[in-house]
């Protein structure tokens, strides 16, 4: 009843906004995202232990991180009927709480390793419905690549599944660290009340289609420009909230406006972003090192990421503990 898993964390492409439910995570409708390597989370669960115990990074976790660990582990142990405590250690490849989609991979790992400890035999699909009860993003780092979580009201229809691309050999990331804290959960919590949220929601789901549509037929730029506007759509979303939350820092909007600048020269590369001051700057292996170096002309820290693939359990001498 030990095991050790490790996912990539997303990228947010079309990214949810609200949930229906904050407990079991059902989001108001469906997204895509793309999960980047080599970043990942590396996580073991163990049922044989004396008392429940969450650490991260070597910080033990309490509070409400403590009852979304809780709540994954609960989906697994009533799944395979059985009621022992567990230990949990993770560790992240990359920096947490800055918009890199830690939450994703966190608990993604943390279900595929549980359900694996607890000797259930479930598809990644399944999977990702435990993750999703962690975060919604999770769900789609368990089934990795480009991935389209479905909305829903419960686990037959909210889930997530892999969109074949051939952008998966395409894309390459370079990830620009402006290292701000951000709070996600607080800002989904009161989405609805924001006057842009209606409006958002009334033109998503077109959105979707045209993204599903991109991503199939392997059109980078068609892609990439729907994800830059989105990125747009979600910040003002978020900073007509009633916390009137702004997460982007003078190091975003230079990344912005570096990323506009190098494509007027000709140069495949758009910006996106989730929920925080970090940006991820999408090009392609021709572009990759001139835009990197320019990103890094600005100050910022960078790094170069490719698609990663689904959530996987790891070999017993990896584990953690």
């Amino acid at each position: 009843m030990h095991a050790t898993a490790k996912a990539h964390p997303i990228q947010g492409l079309v990214k949810y906004h609200g949930m229906r439910d904050s407990e079991l995570r059902y989001p108001y409708h469906d997204s895509i995202s793309v999960c980047t390597a080599p970043s990942h989370t590396k996580t073991t669960v163990s049922f044989e232990a004396e008392a429940e115990t969450y650490v991260v990074d070597g910080e033990t976790v309490t509070g409400r991180g403590a009852e979304r660990i809780q709540s994954v582990l609960d989906r697994v142990r009533e799944l395979a009927d059985i009621d022992r405590p567990a230990r949990v250690e993770s560790e992240n490849s990359f920096p947490t709480n800055v918009g890199f989609g830690s939450s994703s991979s966190g608990f993604a790992a943390l279900a595929m390793a549980a359900a694996d400890a607890a000797g259930l035999e479930l598809t990644r699909s399944e999977i990702s419905t435990i993750a999703r009860r962690g975060s919604a993003s999770a769900a789609r780092a368990v089934t990795g690549g480009f991935s389209v979580l479905y909305s829903g009201k419960n686990d037959e229809d909210c889930y997530a599944e892999r969109i074949e691309t051939d952008l998966d050999g395409e894309l390459h990331v370079v990830a620009a660290l402006v290292p701000t804290y951000k709070e996600t959960e607080a800002a989904h919590a009161e989405a609805t009340e924001s006057h842009m949220f209606d409006a958002r929601l009334a033109q998503i789901h077109e959105q979707m289609d045209e993204m599903r549509d991109a991503l199939r037929a392997g059109d980078f730029g068609r892609a990439f420009e729907l994800a830059e506007r989105d990125t747009l759509s979600l910040a003002a979303t978020t900073m007509t909230g009633p916390s009137a939350w702004v997460y982007w820092q003078p190091q975003t909007i230079e990344t912005f406006n570096a990323v506009r600048q190098l494509r007027s020269e000709g140069v495949e590369v758009y910006f996106s972003g989730d929920t925080g001051a970090s940006i991820y700057v999408n090009t392609t292996e021709q572009h990759v090192e001139r835009v990197q170096e320019t990103i890094s002309e600005l100050g910022i820290e960078t790094r170069h990421w490719t698609v990663g693939g689904p959530a996987e359990v790891l070999a017993d001498e990896q584990a953690l503990f």
